[in-house]
């Protein structure tokens, strides 16, 4: 969805843009320059890609270039590995060619009785000794397996694959397990509580000193960085929740601004379970799109713990996945028939969700939806290494940024994803770049914005980039100083941004943020009358034209950012809570 401002799209030579989508615009470019906090090391040029990329367009000379990435099953960011001569994607798991029923063909024609010539003299009847033998070995196999675990539930299932002698390959095994998401359908698993998939943290490690430690122990750097079972959204439940929020510097009334605004989507919500930009509901948008409506609902359901089989909410949830995953094609494409400049806006929106879902509760039927959205995502990108309004066509870091949270929670899902879409993204990001990384413009050649840069480094930070990077320090500072936290100035698209870069850096910055949004945002909600629970959309940027579901759920997504996705970096205790 175009978030350009007055109608006109930054980046427009002389096609001139449609009024910008209800959902998620990305902010014309003020004026944005981050203050220098320390002189700037020269990024080296090394790294070179390991795919075939296209160089963008004004793309700027001196820009840092991430290593290549590795997959992980652990689901925190992507790990970056030193370059090497003739870097390759790592192969996941291994692929069988189907070896065995090649040889089981040769064996069968070698001993067929046809090819030895043979002839064999054949009984009419069976003596009544070998009936007899037949029938007890019959009776004794069945006794065999009412006494042997077979028919239970398989704990291991093992395929060895061989060679023929005269093929010289050596022999592979390939181990299963019934966790490993690509047997689950073939073990007929059952769909397993949320509150079972998410890690619960012993009651000793309730205070937010001790959850800070605890989460120092699993993630030193993001480097190395090796989130636990349950992954980014493992905090969203139980005890994690509770010390996450109070780690993090959560209140009471955040919380119940979250739930009052979660009771408001619940009576939103029209009778085939989808959720509307126009609504029953005062000041909606000018225009429909209820695919981002039902996307925006979902994830602020999601963000507070709530699933299809699990939560106050469960039963909003499962009305309106099912209604969303109604409405996905073959190809995983969720928003076909909208109008171009909201399509793929709507679509990472809607992918977002539905791998979320199933990472939270790997429920099987989740699987095969989850997996489309991922692999649409994957084959829409765009030679540029980003996305734009329609597939493989174009890019801005607006559109960009939600597929980078797409590839990120299908990670988090444990599905199959390309690594290479994340490599390209990190030359995107060089190409709108400034300030060496610390700042971000919408496209190549525009200067950069506050919304922009807070989106860029949201996206460097799950690609890789380490909190000690003086780049991001000098990012993050000058958010704080040039654009701090301020109900007056109301810009919920470059909140829910920010809000997301502060949170994971932590420290000082995040202090500075927080001690504002944890009061101000709160208090600016409707808390009397028929839209008790929303955030009126008069006075923010682009809340005129989104309208109010647009503004109450991107709110609620910033008052959920203390436990919604676990925090990228571990840094010093005393120092994050402010002692």
């Amino acid at each position: 969805m175009s978030l350009s401002n007055s109608g006109i799209d930054p980046s427009a030579g002389t096609e001139p843009t449609p009024a910008p989508p209800r959902m998620s615009p990305p902010p014309p470019p003020p004026a944005f320059q981050p203050a220098p906090v320390r002189p700037l090391p020269t990024r080296s040029a090394d790294g070179a890609p390991p795919v075939a990329v296209p160089s963008p367009p004004n793309s700027l000379a001196g820009t840092k270039k991430l290593a290549a990435v590795v997959p992980s099953r652990s689901v925190g960011t992507v790990q970056p590995k030193q370059p090497q001569s003739g870097v390759g994607s790592a192969t996941r798991g291994i692929l069988w060619r189907g070896e065995l029923a090649i040889e089981a063909e040769k064996v069968a024609g070698e001993g067929s009785v046809a090819e030895q010539g043979r002839e064999l003299s054949v009984e009419k009847a069976a003596p009544p000794w070998l009936i007899s033998l037949v029938i007890h070995l019959i009776l004794l196999l069945v006794l065999a397996l009412i006494v042997s675990p077979a028919g239970q539930r398989l704990t291991t299932v093992v395929l060895e694959m061989g060679q023929s002698p005269d093929q010289g390959d050596d022999l592979e095994s390939f181990e299963l397990s019934p966790s490993d998401p690509n047997i689950e359908d073939a073990l007929e698993m059952e769909s397993v509580d949320v509150a079972e998939a998410i890690v619960e943290m012993p009651q000793e490690l309730f205070s937010p000193k001790s959850l800070i430690e605890s989460l120092e122990s699993v993630q030193p750097e993001i480097a190395s960085v090796s989130i636990p079972v349950g992954g980014m959204m493992s905090g969203r439940l139980g005890t994690s929740k509770e010390a996450l929020l109070a780690a993090y510097g959560g209140t009471g009334q955040t919380e119940e601004a979250v739930q009052m605004g979660l009771r408001w989507l619940a009576q939103q919500q029209e009778p085939s379970g989808s959720w509307s930009l126009r609504g029953k509901y005062t000041d909606g948008s000018f225009s429909e799109n209820r695919i981002a409506a039902t996307a925006m609902a979902l994830l602020a359901f999601q963000g507070n713990g709530n699933t299809h089989l699990t939560g106050p909410y469960k039963d909003q949830v499962e009305k309106g996945v099912r209604w969303l995953v109604k409405e996905q094609d073959r190809a995983g494409y969720f928003c076909k028939n909208l109008p171009r400049h909201e399509k793929m806006y709507a679509q990472a929106q809607a992918s977002i969700v539905i791998c979320e879902l199933y990472a939270m509760t790997k429920d099987s039927w989740l699987r095969e939806p989850a997996q489309r959205a991922l692999n649409f995502a994957a084959e829409s990108q765009s030679n540029l290494g980003g996305w734009r309004y329609e597939p493989r066509q174009d890019a801005d870091t607006s559109v960009t940024g939600w597929y980078v949270m797409t590839l990120q929670s299908g990670r988090a899902a444990e599905l199959d994803y390309k690594e290479e879409a994340l490599r390209k993204v990190s030359y995107y990001l060089d190409s709108v770049q400034h300030a060496e990384g610390a700042a971000y413009s919408y496209q190549a050649g525009g200067g950069p914005s506050p919304a922009m840069t807070a989106e860029g480094m949201l996206c460097r930070q799950y690609l890789g980039w380490k909190r000690s990077d003086p780049i991001m320090a000098n990012c993050v500072n000058a958010l704080v100083e040039q654009k701090n936290f301020n109900i007056d100035d109301q810009d919920t698209y470059y909140w829910y941004y920010a809000t997301q870069v502060l949170h994971h850096y932590g420290g000082s910055p995040w202090r500075a943020w927080n001690e504002k949004m944890r009061v101000q945002l709160p208090a600016a909600q409707v808390t009397t009358g028929k839209e008790k629970g929303s955030w009126a959309p008069q006075g923010d940027r682009w809340g005129g034209q989104a309208g109010r579901l647009y503004t109450t759920c991107m709110s609620i997504f910033c008052l959920e950012v203390y436990y919604r996705h676990m925090p990228l970096y571990a840094i010093d205790v005393d120092e994050h809570l402010g002692g």
